[in-house]
């Protein structure tokens, strides 16, 4: 499926992998999380922040192969793998594996979109978290969407949170944050609103 290159990276067959993520899927998401395959080296395939697959410098325009490669998505760690029942590949990822598109509130549960496809509520399983960049303050918010792997919410979708965001006591202080769920998710501790 896959060949060495002198400087480390592995040229993969993307038809081939494709087609065991289509074998292995074709009941629902594949179970990556039982799959332990042997590492076969790093495939020259980057997610962006903004959601693009590159790979080898070009994107992948085809959303339907992408959303495919996406449900073999296995992080462990801080590493991200296509992983089959046989290979296993290491492949980059500049912040999030997905983009969350789209929210909307349906019965007092917060349910987002992302740019592969896959719909969650935020809920306990599925936590929204903020962090903030220490130098200038910018928050990246995200939410978890499956076995680890999580969604950068996109900007309009942050504003609509905030828009309909409350203040509420978590963890005994006052925060700004939004209910889903039954659930409080804190984004800014209400102090610090401006």
């Amino acid at each position: 499926m896959s060949k060495g290159s002198p400087d480390g990276n592995v040229s993969a067959d993307t038809g081939a992998l494709a087609d065991a993520a289509r074998k292995a899927g074709a009941r629902g998401l594949p179970p990556v999380d039982k799959w332990d395959p042997p590492y076969c080296g790093e495939m020259d395939l980057v997610i962006q922040r903004d959601g693009t697959w590159m790979h080898e410098g070009t994107p992948i325009g085809r959303s339907k192969l992408v959303r495919l490669f996406s449900t073999i998505l296995k992080r462990e760690g801080d590493d991200y793998f296509l992983v089959t029942p046989v290979e296993k590949l290491g492949i980059k990822v500049e912040d999030a594996p997905f983009v969350a598109v789209d929210v909307a509130e349906v019965d007092g549960g917060l349910h987002f979109t992302t740019n592969v496809g896959d719909t969650v509520c935020a809920d306990a399983d599925h936590p929204i978290r903020v962090t903030r960049d220490p130098d200038t303050g910018e928050p990246s918010p995200y939410v978890l969407i499956r076995r680890n792997l999580e969604a950068l919410i996109d900007r309009k979708s942050f504003y609509r949170l905030v828009d309909m965001g409350e203040t509420a006591t978590h963890e005994g202080e006052e925060w700004f944050g939004v209910h889903s769920a039954g659930v409080f998710f804190p984004i800014i501790p209400a102090a610090e609103l401006p």
